[in-house]
């Protein structure tokens, strides 16, 4: 994630050294760390740009998760089953798919500002129209959310590189650590909004009305404080520069990185598990309070929103946390080996997965067991937000970053969290139809899908593993010109 020097002209750049991308160039390089940062951006205006990028990225994370928060208001107003419901996070996610090789492209070729302004406006419109379609038009309700996804997609594949082109070094890497704390931020903030404005108000649409404000305040500062640097400006100039390459020659040259391969796979894992979790997880906690006679089966308008704002609390301090110890772990892991992200990564996900196997088996016994181990996942998980994108950084060249990121979400999401949801929709519902309605059942039948998560989740930390293996392999000396990369990972 990091540079060997600033792009600027220097006495350190007349000492020829092996050139490396990503954190790995600070292990690598002998020089001393420069001051860091774009040419021609000062200081203070990167900080400033980070800080509005870190507000957009919290928008972006609450359109989101802010359905699951009112997610038992919305299946009561537009008739949905468990199984239909999942195909809410489905259609939203597949609208970001659709749209995120696109915005990729534009991101490494065009202005970034103009896309990401694009993109606001866009998930805006989506979420604000989809607050006035009544309860016989589910599916516009669900055309709503794939307007949304699309808009979202923009955000998730050019921000990131905005960050990467403005710090080099250890700053690089601390900056995308703050950008992704609010991932599980705005996360849990998705929950807490729906849940807090729905009791408030007494109407779920509110919700979804009050973003558009926020995103207007957004918009407004990405266009007046955020600068968009040269691609690879703090790289050395014969890495970030090159000819021109098409999107087919870009997707043939990330399929051969095996690093980007195997990374993107535990990626898709961790999406899967965090997909199923974050939608499902107040339901399945308000299914367990059901259970243990905390909650009547059939409460009054609107719902009892408690399960929500706990999830939403619990995610927030536990993201934070996460992040911030992950890439501590890895910083200081560095020192003893270069593929210090991957094992990380890996490390956080296998120790995952017991806990959220505790979490379910023991729900049934006690809420508060749930509670705890579903908070100790999450913490682990958490540990990743910020490492994943530091591999990427590391082992894809600067022109194709963009890219990079639009095809790792695409593959993340389209394997991931884009039917997770409604996988797991599907199985509550078969095992529904399949027993007496009883609380009991209305409990299993969910705690059941989650044994999947469990599973893919120790698949997740596997991909790590072998990615470990192939940046060991791969990172001694990034070469300097397009033509060498070819030859990488």
């Amino acid at each position: 994630m990091e540079s060997p020097g600033p792009g600027e002209a220097s006495p350190l750049q007349a000492q020829p050294a092996p050139r490396l991308y990503g954190a790995v160039a600070s292990q690598a390089s002998l020089e001393l760390p420069g001051p860091g940062g774009a040419p021609g951006v000062p200081r203070c205006r990167a900080y400033g740009a980070v800080a509005v990028l870190c507000y957009i990225n919290l928008l972006n994370y609450m359109n989101w998760f802010i359905i699951p928060g009112v997610l038992l208001d919305i299946q009561k107003h537009f008739h949905l089953s468990d199984s239909e419901a999942g195909l809410l996070q489905t259609v939203f996610i597949s609208g970001l798919l659709l749209a995120a090789p696109l915005f990729g492209y534009l991101g490494d070729r065009y202005s970034r500002k103009v896309t990401l302004s694009f993109g606001i406006v866009l998930w805006s419109s989506g979420s604000l129209s989809g607050s006035f379609v009544p309860g016989q038009y589910s599916w516009l309700f669900l055309l709503s959310r794939g307007v949304v996804g699309a808009g979202v997609a923009s955000y998730s594949t050019i921000a990131p590189t905005i960050i990467g082109d403005l710090f080099v070094k250890d700053q690089r890497t601390w900056m995308l650590s703050v950008f992704y704390i609010f991932i599980p931020v705005g996360s849990g903030l998705g929950y807490v909004l729906g849940s807090a404005v729905t009791k408030a108000t007494g109407d779920w649409h509110w919700a979804f009305r009050i973003m558009p404000c926020l995103e207007a305040v957004a918009l407004a500062l990405l266009v007046l404080l955020v600068p968009d640097p040269p691609r690879g400006g703090v790289e050395e100039q014969s890495e970030a520069g090159g000819l021109r390459t098409s999107w087919c020659e870009d997707v043939s040259y990330l399929g051969k990185n095996s690093s980007f391969v195997w990374s993107t796979l535990g990626v898709t894992a961790m999406a899967f598990v965090t997909g199923a979790l974050g939608f499902w997880a107040p339901k399945f906690l308000y299914q367990t309070r059901v259970l243990h006679g905390l909650q009547p089966p059939c409460p009054p308008e609107p719902r009892d929103s408690s399960d929500s704002l706990i999830f939403g609390a619990l995610t927030i301090v536990t993201g934070i946390i996460g992040v911030l110890i992950g890439a501590e772990i890895a910083r200081r892991y560095k020192k003893l080996t270069p593929n210090a992200e991957p094992l990380v990564c890996a490390g956080s996900m296998l120790a995952s997965a017991p806990c959220l196997y505790l979490a379910t088996i023991l729900a049934q016994r006690t809420i508060l067991a749930a509670y705890v181990f579903l908070a100790l996942g999450e913490l682990l998980l958490s540990f990743n937000w910020a490492i994943v994108a530091d591999i990427l950084l590391s082992v894809v060249m600067p022109s194709r970053r963009g890219t990079a990121e639009a095809l790792q979400i695409t593959v993340g999401h389209i394997l991931g969290d884009a039917g997770s949801p409604y996988l797991i929709g599907l199985v509550s519902v078969a095992l529904q139809t399949a027993h007496v309605d009883s609380s009991l059942w209305l409990f299993r039948s969910l705690q059941y899908g989650f044994f999947i998560c469990i599973f893919v989740d120790v698949l997740g930390g596997a991909c790590f593993l072998v990615t470990a293996v192939y940046m060991e392999r791969g990172l001694p000396q990034a070469p300097a010109t397009e033509e060498s990369w070819e030859h990488r990972g």
